[in-house]
């Protein structure tokens, strides 16, 4: 997939991570420039304060707006960091370049929203400013993909995305989930496209920002954007998932940065052995389809269903605990055999309908 993008050219002390930092919303000047003053002063180079805050319900603290962009303007004069803010209308992206914001990002709700995207997209013509597209709230790689193209049609070429986690109606460890298929399977249609992630969104807890920033380096993500707050049990929003400087500082130095571009002879061949491995399962596979081929055409001359619920729950259950005894998750191996289990019933389907 073809996107015509320029480098960020976001400054940085490594080539990888590069870091956006900063408090969720900018409160109050003094917690702004408290914040970005001790950032500064741990070398951070760009800034982050959300000063329109979509809410997910009513009543919540929503930002103070344009007299915030005033704080953020001074933070720019007085530290040299770059500085950030998130935009959802084309009032917002107005004002922001009004202020001199340097770096916008577009946030998961207005994302998910192809209409409100054409108008930010129309804000932004002829702006050149670097944007960050975080996922939309749900797990749809075509509407983020489709956001960065709308972007990328009015002329914005240096473009990035954020994986900030998908929401889930299920209560379970992240805030939101990683489902970092998602965010690899970006990489592997336009690799030339910068992805950082959002270790705070998708834990929720500041507790996992450590092994979420670490995780997202292991995967070659090019970067994080960490919220950071001078006060973090007095933020107004999002207390739980903000770190303090000197924590942001720590968690930064322990990480491992690994080459993804680094081969050796003996990686090579246990990537040959994959590949045969592969190819193996792939034949297995197909003389399984021709079995289910032929239990189609049983079933069509018997006047069968296609679905035997009893026997779909009969494989489901021994091949998960045998996947289990095997070393593998029961999810994981669900997963694959309920996607086995759907390509034989298609291809019966067409049996029965021949």
């Amino acid at each position: 997939m073809e996107l015509e993008l320029q480098p960020l050219n976001l400054p940085s002390d490594n080539e990888r991570p590069f870091v956006i930092a900063g408090p969720c919303s900018a409160e109050t000047e003094e917690q702004v420039m408290t914040t970005a003053r001790e950032l500064a002063m741990k070398g951070c180079h760009n800034f982050r304060a959300g000063v329109w805050k979509p809410r997910t319900k009513p009543g919540g603290f929503e930002g103070h707006g344009e007299p915030a962009l005033v704080w953020l303007a001074q933070v720019k004069k007085e530290t040299k960091m770059l500085v950030s803010t998130e935009v959802a209308t084309p009032e917002h992206v107005e004002l922001a370049l009004k202020y001199g914001i340097d770096i916008l990002w577009i946030g998961a709700r207005t994302t998910a929203n192809p209409f409100a995207m054409q108008a930010l997209a129309d804000a932004l013509q002829g702006a050149d400013v670097p944007v960050f597209v975080k996922n939309p709230v749900n797990p749809d790689i075509e509407l983020w993909i489709g956001a960065l193209q709308r972007l990328n049609q009015a002329g914005i070429k240096r473009l990035g995305a954020i994986h900030r986690g998908f929401s889930s109606y299920e209560q379970k460890i992240y805030r939101n989930a990683p489902m970092w298929q998602i965010p690899i399977e970006l990489h592997r249609r336009i690799p030339e496209l910068p992805i950082i992630s959002d270790p705070s969104h998708i834990g929720g807890r500041r507790e996992l920002i450590a092994p979420l920033c670490q995780q997202a380096m292991d995967l070659g993500f090019d970067g994080l954007i960490v919220e950071s707050h001078c006060d973090p049990d007095k933020a107004w929003s999002d207390a739980k998932q903000q770190v303090t400087p000197d924590v942001l500082d720590y968690i930064l130095s322990l990480l491992v940065i690994r080459d993804e571009h680094t081969t050796t002879e003996g990686i090579q061949q246990l990537r040959k052995q994959i590949d045969e491995l592969d190819n193996q399962i792939m034949d297995v596979l197909a003389k399984r389809m021709r079995v289910c081929r032929e239990i189609g055409q049983y079933k069509k001359e018997h006047n069968m269903t296609v679905l035997q619920a009893s026997r779909y729950n009969e494989i489901l259950s021994k091949r998960g605990a045998q996947g289990s005894l095997l070393g593998m998750g029961p999810e994981f191996v669900a997963k694959v055999f309920e996607s086995i289990h759907e390509e034989s019933v298609r291809q019966q389907i067409e049996i029965i309908n021949k």
